[in-house]
C-alpha cells in the first residue's frame, strides 16, 4: 500500500505484525475475501444513478440524539461493532462520541459537499453517490485494535515468501513479459519488486478486500480520531468514481480504503495511477498494464534507483559495535567491509561505493542486512521493516535467488503488546527516551533499548527480547 495511514492496507497478518514492529504501515483489510479482478468495466463515466447499494435506512431526523445514535449503530452494523470505547483513549473514540457521530453521518457528508464541489463534482452526482451511505462502525474497533502480536519477524517472512507465491509470481512474469518489458523501459523499476508488491499486497489479485471504499472512507471522514486525514481520502474516492476510472462494484478494499491488487489509497491512486492500455481510464483493478505501470510510477517518483538492489544479507562479526546498526548510520559498503561486514555466502558486493545502513532485525542472534536507498523507497510504500524486507526477499526469489543463508533465533518469544508497552515505560523510568509508550517499536524505542543494553553491559543490538525485559524489571 502506497503511503497509507499507519500501516493500513496489508493482509491482516501483515497489519498485525507490521504494527508490532513499528506502529505504522500501509495494511490490507482484516477480513479480505477471495475476489478475482477479472470482470470487464463499463467504458462510460459513472452514471448518476449508480450509487453504492443501500446498507441501512438513515436514522429519523426527528428522534432524540441518543435514540438516533442507537438506531444508526444498530441499522448500520448490528452486532458487528463492539460498542466499546477505542483503546487509544482519544475523545473521538469513546462509544458515546462514535454513536453521536454516527447519528449525524448524513449531516457530516452534506457538510463535505462544498469541498467536493471544488473538485468538480456536481451536487446531483454527489447525492447519488452518498445518499444511501451508512457508517461501517465495525471499523471503529479496527482503528484502535490492540491484538496480541504472536508472529516473529522470521515467521512473517516464512508466510509471505513461500513457494506458492514464488511459483505464481514467476508464472505472471512470463505471462505478462511484454508489459513488464515496457514498464521497465519507461520507469526503470525492477519488475521483480513490482511483482513482489503485487504478490504480497493481494496474493496476485486474489485477496483485495471486500469493503466498499467509498463507505469506509466516508465512515472514517466523519467518525473517529482521523477525520481530517480521511476527508481527503473520501473526496478522492468520489473523484475516482465520478471520473468512471473504476466501477463502484470493483472499488472495494481494506477497512482503511486501500484497494486494488497493489492496494492504493484513493489519494495515491489519484496521484500515481496511469492509463497504460490507452482505454481512457486508469483502472488498476482489471487492467494489468495499468496496474504495473501505476505501481512502477509510484516507485519512480519516490526516487527508485535503476539497477540498484534493495540490499544484501550480510554476516556481522562477533564483538561488532551494534550501536552502528541504525538507519541514521549510513556509510559506503567499503566502509562497512572495513568494519568486518561480509556479504553472506562469500560473494562480493557489486559496488563498494553504494551507501547503506545496517539492519539487524533479530539482533546479534540473527542475520544482518545492508540496506540501500531502494529499501527506503519500498518503506515509502509501507514503512514497516518486515514488510520491506519481505518485498526485497520475494523479489530476489522470483529472479532465481536463494533463501537467506543464516539462521533466525526461532527460540525467541515475541513480546506481547502489553509487554512491549511495559518495556517502553520501564525504559522511560530509567531515563531513556523510548517515545510514547504505545507498544509500537520504532527507531526511537530501539535506540533506547540499545542505550540501556550498553549501560547494562549487554550486547547493544536493540532486540526487544524477554531477557532485556527481565533485566529492566530488575529480575
Amino acid at each position: 500500500m502506497a503511503c497509507r495511514w499507519e500501516s493500513v492496507s496489508r493482509l491482516w497478518l501483515s497489519l498485525v505484525f507490521a504494527t508490532a514492529l513499528i506502529g505504522c504501515a500501509g495494511g490490507a483489510g482484516e477480513d479480505r475475501a477471495m475476489v478475482a479482478a477479472t470482470a470487464s468495466i463499463p467504458q462510460s463515466p459513472l452514471p448518476l444513478a449508480a450509487a453504492p447499494s443501500r446498507a441501512a435506512t438513515a436514522p429519523a431526523p426527528q428522534s432524540s440524539p441518543p435514540a438516533r445514535a442507537r438506531r444508526a449503530f444498530a441499522q448500520a452494523n448490528g452486532p458487528q461493532w463492539s460498542g466499546e470505547d477505542g483503546a487509544s483513549g482519544h475523545p473521538l473514540m469513546t462509544s458515546d462520541a462514535i454513536r453521536a457521530a454516527a447519528a449525524d453521518f448524513q449531516g457530516c457528508l452534506q457538510r463535505l459537499y462544498p469541498a467536493a464541489s471544488k473538485r468538480g463534482i456536481p451536487k446531483q452526482a454527489f447525492d447519488a453517490m452518498t445518499r444511501d451511505l451508512t457508517p461501517d462502525l465495525r471499523i471503529m474497533d479496527l482503528v484502535d485494535a490492540q491484538p496480541e502480536f504472536t508472529l516473529a519477524f522470521w515467521d512473517y517472512l516464512d508466510r509471505l515468501v513461500g513457494e506458492e507465491r514464488i511459483q505464481r509470481g514467476r508464472e505472471l512474469l512470463a505471462e505478462h513479459k511484454a508489459v513488464f518489458d515496457a514498464m521497465e523501459a519507461r520507469y526503470g523499476v525492477d519488475r521483480y519488486v513490482i511483482t513482489a508488491i503485487w504478490g504480497i499486497e493481494s496474493k496476485y489479485s486474489t485477496m483485495m478486500g471486500e469493503r466498499p471504499v467509498l463507505r469506509s472512507t466516508a465512515t472514517l471522514a466523519c467518525i473517529g480520531r482521523r477525520q481530517d486525514y480521511f476527508r481527503n481520502e473520501f473526496l478522492a474516492a468520489l473523484e475516482i468514481l465520478y471520473r468512471g476510472d473504476v466501477h463502484p462494484d470493483r472499488m472495494k478494499g481494506s477497512w482503511a480504503g486501500a484497494f486494488g491488487p497493489t492496494q492504493f489509497m484513493p489519494t495515491v491512486y489519484k496521484t500515481y495511477a496511469v492509463d497504460a492500455d490507452g482505454d481512457g481510464r486508469r483502472d488498476l483493478t482489471t487492467s494489468v498494464p495499468d496496474l504495473l505501470f501505476s505501481t512502477a510510477n509510484y516507485f519512480r517518483r519516490h526516487n527508485w534507483e535503476t539497477g540498484q538492489s534493495w540490499g544484501y544479507e550480510v554476516v556481522v562479526p562477533q564483538n561488532f559495535n551494534f550501536m552502528l546498526a541504525d538507519r541514521s548510520k549510513v556509510m559506503t559498503v567499503r566502509e562497512w567491509e572495513q568494519l568486518g561486514i561480509r556479504r553472506a555466502g562469500g560473494r562480493p558486493f557489486p559496488r563498494a561505493s553504494d551507501r547503506a545502513f545496517l539492519m539487524v532485525p533479530a539482533g546479534s542472534q540473527g542475520p544482518g542486512f545492508l540496506m540501500l536507498n531502494n529499501f527506503r523507497v519500498i518503506m515509502r510504500y509501507n514503512p514497516a521493516e518486515a514488510y520491506a524486507l519481505a518485498i526485497g526477499h520475494l523479489a530476489d526469489r522470483l529472479r532465481g535467488g536463494a533463501p537467506f543463508t543464516q539462521q533466525w533465533p526461532r527460540h525467541e518469544r515475541v513480546l506481547t503488546r502489553d509487554e512491549r508497552r511495559e518495556m517502553q515505560e520501564l525504559l522511560a523510568r530509567r531515563g531513556f527516551d523510548a517515545g510514547q509508550p504505545d507498544g509500537r517499536f520504532g527507531p526511537k524505542t530501539r535506540a533506547a533499548i540499545r542505550d540501556f543494553q550498553a549501560r547494562a553491559g549487554l550486547v547493544p543490538d536493540g532486540f526487544p527480547s524477554t531477557a532485556v525485559l527481565a533485566r529492566l524489571r530488575g529480575n
